[in-house]
């Protein structure tokens, strides 16, 4: 952004000169009012400085009079060009580009719990902004999203516009900001997979205070509707954060969402809270084996909702465990639920309340991912996953394919350094 207090000197000078060439004129060269053909009188400067941008001042009779002397006019606007410029030129274009097509074909025939889907599409998602003093930067971009045989050219489009600061330990954002950036910790419990993929832009505020070794404390705030006719008011405030003592690890995650009614509703609705909390311990094993990923945890789970019509609060709970496994281009993922049936007015209001996956409404539930990476670095990262859904006393199947392209990256050869193992085309 520019600073009026950054001027640079050949600038500054040049705006000396202007404003000398103007007092000089408006003292000594004359102006007369368009209306009452009266010379304007010295004592009303003043009203001629503060119109001067719009090209008139006011005489002595408070009449509207034409400025003469166009060329003191033109000097003063090159001066604050050339100042602007030259505070611009210590600022840099920066640029961002993504590519992430997904496909995930989800198999429950039969299940009470979800149903059977296929999401397909691709994203591009292009932004530009500036970066100044390497911590601040403003993005401004879209993220276009079509459907695989769609019939329309686009199907969604979101604004991306926001504001980073990047300054060890902190980081911080405002704005329309994407989603893969500050929230991508949380469990399917939480966020479901298809969240990424239809909801890519958060809107609102991300901050957080990170370590080197992994710890990590944030805030931060998602507002999801406006309130119309049509529109539920409804927002998210989280908070996430996890501690590293060498191995092991403690870690808490949570959000509350809150749902409210439609503007002048023709039947009323009252709000709704939607709270979930999961603290869990683990251990982290990366680096510490002959394995690529080795990482396991244990929670506790608790969701706290609330109709406030009757102001009775359900609190189903339960212990989730997620253990992963990872050699080379090979990972093995489990995630287990053992507990109280979750999203407990999910029969009324369905997505438009839980943004989780819906199979933690079963009391026991068991994922198994088998994964392949064709091929993971910097700029390129493509895999394919095939899943085991353990519910109902049924096995349910799951196919997902996903690449991702950053192009920005393209740009960045320093980055480009694939640590050893994580590169692979079979």
């Amino acid at each position: 952004m520019i600073n009026i207090f950054q001027i640079k000197p050949t600038a500054f000078v040049l705006c000396l000169f202007s404003f000398g060439e103007s007092l000089y004129t408006f003292y000594v060269k004359p102006f007369f009012c368009l209306r009452c053909k009266d010379r304007v009188l010295l004592g009303d400067i003043c009203y001629q400085f503060y119109y001067f941008a719009c090209q008139f001042a006011f005489c002595c009779r408070f009449h509207f009079c034409y400025l003469c002397c166009m060329y003191c006019k033109h000097s003063i606007i090159l001066a604050i060009l050339f100042s602007i410029y030259t505070s611009l030129a210590s600022q840099e274009i920066a640029w961002k580009a993504n590519v992430r097509s997904f496909f995930d074909n989800y198999e429950f025939s039969g299940s009470a719990l979800t149903q059977s889907q296929t999401m397909a599409g691709v994203h591009l998602a292009p932004e530009i902004g500036l970066k100044w003093e390497k911590q601040h930067r403003i993005f401004a971009g879209l993220d276009l999203m079509r459907e695989w045989g769609s019939e329309r050219i686009l199907d969604f489009c979101d604004p991306v516009i926001y504001y980073e600061y990047s300054g060890k330990p902190f980081r911080f954002y405002v704005g329309n900001i994407p989603r893969h950036m500050i929230l991508d910790r949380y469990p399917r419990m939480f966020f479901s997979d298809s969240i990424l993929n239809y909801r890519p832009v958060v809107n609102g505020i991300f901050w957080e205070y990170g370590q080197a070794d992994g710890t990590y404390a944030n805030v931060w705030l998602d507002w999801t509707g406006r309130q119309t006719r049509k529109t539920h008011e409804s927002f998210f405030m989280g908070c996430s954060g996890r501690y590293n003592y060498g191995a092991f690890h403690l870690q808490h995650l949570g959000y509350m969402f809150h749902f409210a009614a439609l503007k002048d509703p023709e039947t009323d609705i009252p709000v709704h809270d939607n709270g979930l909390l999961l603290t869990s311990v683990g251990v982290n094993m990366n680096k510490r084996t002959v394995f690529t990923k080795l990482e396991s945890s244990l929670g506790w789970v608790v969701a706290l909702e609330r109709d406030r019509g009757t102001n009775v609060w359900h609190t189903p709970q339960g212990i989730l465990s997620e253990t992963t496994l990872g050699y080379k281009w090979i990972e093995l993922s489990n995630t287990y639920y053992k507990g109280g049936k979750q999203q407990v007015f999910y029969d009324t209001f369905g997505n438009a309340l839980y943004w989780g996956d819906p199979v933690y409404r079963s009391g026991e539930y068991d994922r198994l991912d088998m994964s392949i990476h064709f091929i993971k670095n910097e700029v390129v990262d493509i895999k394919l996953t095939y899943s085991l859904h353990f519910a109902e006393k049924n096995i349910f199947h799951q196919q997902a394919l996903y690449a991702t392209f950053n192009l920005s990256n393209l740009c960045r050869p320093d980055d480009l350094k694939t640590k050893k193992g994580t590169q692979r085309t079979p």
